[in-house]
């Protein structure tokens, strides 16, 4: 049994537009997806203040609805997955992946990981994402370690289940650096033992 929760991570929002936009290409990430600094709440404005009007020349541009996240996540918190108009991430616990302190996948992951590169083809990816992350027990340099030994894994079977020359990966491990809960219990810090494979959601 799943249970969903919506998350709704933008509003209708109306810019002014006094000039043409700059677009900036994206050169790779240098945070996991979802870490990146989310925009500050907007200032409450009075709307009869006399001060509040266009420049000269100025025009508003259309309303546009930004970014909605969808979060699936199983009873057991073993797995989620999360997707939002341009990308699908799936977060796998390490335990369900592999034995404690191991980065040896078991024949139940791979099943779990074959059911994911289906999703991959589905949505015809050729960018995908793999990222290990541990909780803060132990040395940050072992987690680092096992963290990245971790991806590498799910990279493999990955690289097997989808046999495809066309698509690139980036594999990588963070230790236990960007944690998605409280390392101070049990069960944050199992949420924290993970491996997120993301990858961009097809025109289809």
């Amino acid at each position: 049994m799943t249970h969903t929760r919506l998350l709704l991570i933008g509003t209708v929002t109306t810019l002014l537009a006094v000039g043409p936009a700059v677009a900036r290409a994206d050169d790779g990430p240098s945070v996991p997806p979802g870490t990146e600094a989310s925009a500050s709440a907007p200032v409450e404005l009075d709307p009869n203040d006399p001060d509040l009007k266009l420049p000269d020349g100025a025009t508003l541009a259309e309303p546009k609805v930004l970014d909605i996240k969808s979060v699936v996540e199983d009873q057991s918190g073993d797995e989620r997955r999360e997707d939002t108009n341009t990308s699908v991430t799936f977060a796998l616990q390490a335990e369900v992946l592999f034995g404690k302190d191991s980065a040896r996948i078991s024949a139940q992951a791979r099943a779990r990981i074959s059911v994911i590169a289906s999703e991959i083809r589905t949505q015809n990816a050729t960018r995908i994402r793999v990222f290990g992350f541990t909780d803060n027990l132990g040395s940050s340099a072992h987690g680092d370690v096992l963290s990245r030994k971790r991806a590498n894994a799910v990279h493999g079977i990955l690289e097997q289940e989808l046999s495809d020359a066309n698509i690139t990966y980036e594999v990588r491990g963070y230790g236990e650096d960007y944690p998605i809960a409280d390392n101070s219990t049990e069960e944050g810090r199992k949420k924290n033992r993970r491996v997120e494979i993301s990858f961009p959601r097809g025109a289809n």
